[in-house]
């Protein structure tokens, strides 16, 4: 049985994995904003056959509430083994291009304030030397592309961090897994046109599942991205400057 903290419990993504760590018979401590749907799926996981599931209600993109995440954990189910961070916003590129504050604010929740938890989240593996943190990221970190820059730019310093995390922590047994799915069919991706390339939440949940348990440091989702993604780093900048991405 491992115990399992997961951020942004709520998402859809989360909300898969949750249930495939539930049918284990795992613990689980789900933490997001909505108190309700907190409530919804941990009595969802626990009738799935979750040994126990707690819940915490919180702003994560507030930096000042962090610090009382591990606490919580630590007291509510004596250690953690595996720390997955699965919020964020897909953000209005347009908007974010007509306003300093907008993107500041995309920003804050999709880097910066991951990074704050990520800060306290390596000191406290390090000391219990074991465990995983693993955190999504995106294919849209990879290169940046005029239709998503800021988001991508975010998705993209997280990455760096998490490579920096990984170095540092493997000499204390503790991995650091990269998450980076492609396009995925969620209610946060609900406007766009879906195409051959795009999946659902639960595909990629299991893929997180599967990626964890091998301890794995990188994990495209699914596994294509990784040769998409490839052939678009290696378009020359002349070229790439001039596509419509």
């Amino acid at each position: 049985m491992s115990n399992i903290m997961i951020l942004g419990a709520t998402s859809a993504i989360a909300q898969h994995v949750a249930r495939l760590y539930a049918t284990r018979g795992d613990q689980l401590f789900l933490v997001a904003r909505d108190k309700a749907k907190l409530k919804a799926i941990a009595d969802d996981a626990t009738s799935r056959g979750a040994a126990a599931v707690y819940t915490y209600a919180i702003d994560l993109s507030d930096n000042t509430r962090h610090t009382s995440l591990f606490q919580r954990a630590d007291q509510d189910m004596g250690h953690l083994d595996i720390l997955l961070i699965a919020y964020g916003t897909l953000g209005d590129q347009k908007a974010c291009e007509m306003s300093v504050t907008t993107s500041l604010a995309e920003l804050q929740t999709n880097c910066l304030s991951v990074i704050s938890i990520l800060t306290l989240a390596a000191n406290f593996f390090e000391q219990h030397q074991q465990g995983t943190i693993a955190a999504i990221s995106s294919v849209a970190g990879d290169r940046g592309r005029q239709s998503n820059y800021v988001y991508g730019t975010a998705k993209g310093a997280l990455t760096i961090f998490l490579q920096g995390l990984r170095n540092r922590l493997s000499k204390a047994g503790v991995t650091v897994l990269t998450i980076k799915p492609g396009f995925v069919d969620t209610p946060m991706t609900q406007d766009f046109k879906k195409g051959l390339l795009w999946v659902k939440p639960e595909v990629i949940a299991r893929g997180i599942v599967k990626a964890i348990d091998r301890r794995k440091d990188v994990a495209y989702l699914p596994f294509f991205w990784r040769y998409i993604m490839l052939v678009i780093r290696h378009i020359p900048e002349f070229i790439f400057k001039k596509l419509s991405l």
